[in-house]
């Protein structure tokens, strides 16, 4: 058996060696942690010609089947030794944490709560297809057509395979994809450079509990195998930036999942008690590390906004790395320096900016960007900007980040934007009737509750049912 273990392409489940490998190191010392087949646009596009073997495999099965093998996989994901690789190499759950910590700069403790948020998808997936279907008899799915309400009702699928370009900073993105094996959808997956060990794992975990192995693609692949994977599948998600999200823009095949933009907002009723709201916004900013595009990124107040931000800095600033396994970790590490350098930049370039002022700065005691254990870290940055026009104002980064900002309530909702996750904290009727009419929102939280707060049967982005299938009218004679 290698020392290292390989990570094969896996097609229609069926595992292949390319001659072209990367290697995923160890973010902190550099150690290789294994190597990865690359397949190139061609064997994708020979694969995807032969798709519907894949979709075929899982219609044997009932979507009832397909809940019971989902939770029967979330098991094995949380709790398994799964195989990794092709050499003969397997991997229990704490390797799996020690090693995606490794590659992704992700603490223990956060692998830990990413997993846990997996687990819970797969275990709750009756829980899940009933929020997206509005309570839909699933055996509809089945058949094609039945009763909803008393009222005929038919779904067709809209796509023979859900592509997916995923992402290196955050494994509970994962989570997005599960519905579509229940829902009888194969996976055509391209995972992310730095983290290919949570698709790699889930599949392994499926196919454990008797998915069939051809419903699964895993193309570790470069830009031109990325673009194939969105070409030639029906549906997809797509993982990026905000140029990615352009390059998407109004293509229906296409779900993008960028920059979140996510804020909290405090309404005059409420910010005269802000104090008592300090914990939510902290942790909003804060946890996962702050990767997450539910995580905020900026806070908005009617008045009180340069003690509000000194108070988040106070309890963010001072923030240090600590070793990865350390239960108290807040921070996470990049696997990739260059996009360390490149927002700690961009953040002091603005900063040049008039009107902004990096409010934790005086709490920190050493610089945004520091070296600890042999990896980086970028430490927590709450800028107190006087005008939400300012470029950093409505900025979002990979590190706990965010801009404090006094906007009057009346205008807040015209100055926002897109707004992946909204928390507004009032009890103002006629304010809460405004974000309830608000089209720039995807998901509003009234109250004091975190951003990162998620409610599986309720998507804040995206309906995954609706997305793989579409209702048609039905009548038989």
């Amino acid at each position: 058996m290698s020392a290292i273990p390989h990570l094969p392409a896996l097609r229609k489940g069926r595992a292949y060696e390319s001659l072209d490998k990367v290697q995923v190191k160890n973010h902190r010392t550099g150690e290789v942690m294994a190597e990865v087949s690359q397949v190139n646009a061609g064997i994708i596009r020979k694969d995807m010609a032969k798709i519907a073997e894949a979709r075929a495999a899982l219609k044997k099965f009932s979507v009832a089947d397909l809940i019971k093998i989902t939770a029967a996989a979330g098991e094995h994901f949380l709790n398994g030794t799964l195989p990794l690789g092709d050499r003969g190499h397997t991997q229990t759950p704490q390797q799996y944490i020690e090693t995606l910590s490794q590659t992704s700069g992700l603490p223990h403790i956060m692998v830990k709560r990413n997993m846990a948020k997996i687990h819970y998808a797969l275990t709750h997936m009756h829980v899940i297809l009933n929020g997206l279907t509005r309570g839909l008899d699933m055996t509809v799915i089945d058949r094609g057509f039945g009763e909803q309400a008393g009222c005929p009702v038919a779904f067709f699928p809209t796509t023979q395979s859900l592509g997916l370009v995923m992402p290196s900073n955050s494994p509970a993105v994962n989570s997005l994809w599960l519905p579509a094996i229940a829902l009888k959808i194969p996976v055509v997956i391209k995972p992310g450079r730095e983290e290919p060990w949570t698709p790699y794992r889930l599949i392994q975990a499926f196919i454990a509990a008797g998915a069939p192995a051809e419903a699964f693609g895993f193309y570790p692949t470069d830009h031109e195998g990325s673009g194939e994977v969105v070409k030639l599948n029906g549906r997809c998600l797509v993982f990026g930036d905000v140029n990615m999200a352009k390059m998407y823009e109004g293509n229906p095949r296409v779900q993008v999942h960028g920059p979140g933009w996510s804020k909290i907002l405090i309404g005059e009723d409420k910010i005269e008690n802000w104090k008592e709201y300090i914990d939510v916004i902290v942790s909003s900013i804060s946890d996962n590390g702050g990767r997450s595009c539910i995580n905020a990124s900026a806070v908005l107040v009617p008045k009180h906004g340069k003690e509000i931000a000194d108070a988040i800095a106070q309890r963010l600033g001072p923030v240090e790395p600590l070793p990865p396994e350390d239960e108290n970790a807040k921070l996470s590490g990049f696997a990739n320096p260059k996009m360390a350098d490149y927002i700690d930049s961009a953040i002091d370039a603005d900063l040049k900016t008039p009107g902004a002022e990096d409010v934790t700065a005086k709490y920190r005691n050493g610089p945004r960007k520091v070296e600890f254990g042999g990896g980086i870290y970028l430490r927590p940055t709450i800028i107190r900007c006087d005008s939400f026009d300012h470029p950093l104002a409505n900025r979002e980064f990979l590190c706990p980040y965010a801009s404090v900002v006094e906007v009057p309530q009346k205008e807040m909702l015209s100055k926002i934007g897109y707004s992946l996750i909204v928390t507004a904290i009032t009890g103002d009727a006629q304010f809460v009737s405004d974000l309830m009419e608000c089209g720039s929102i995807d998901r509003l939280n009234i109250g004091p509750i975190s951003t990162m707060k998620i409610s599986w049967d309720q998507p804040h982005e995206g309906n995954m049912f609706e997305f793989l299938y579409k209702r048609r009218s039905i009548d038989c004679a």
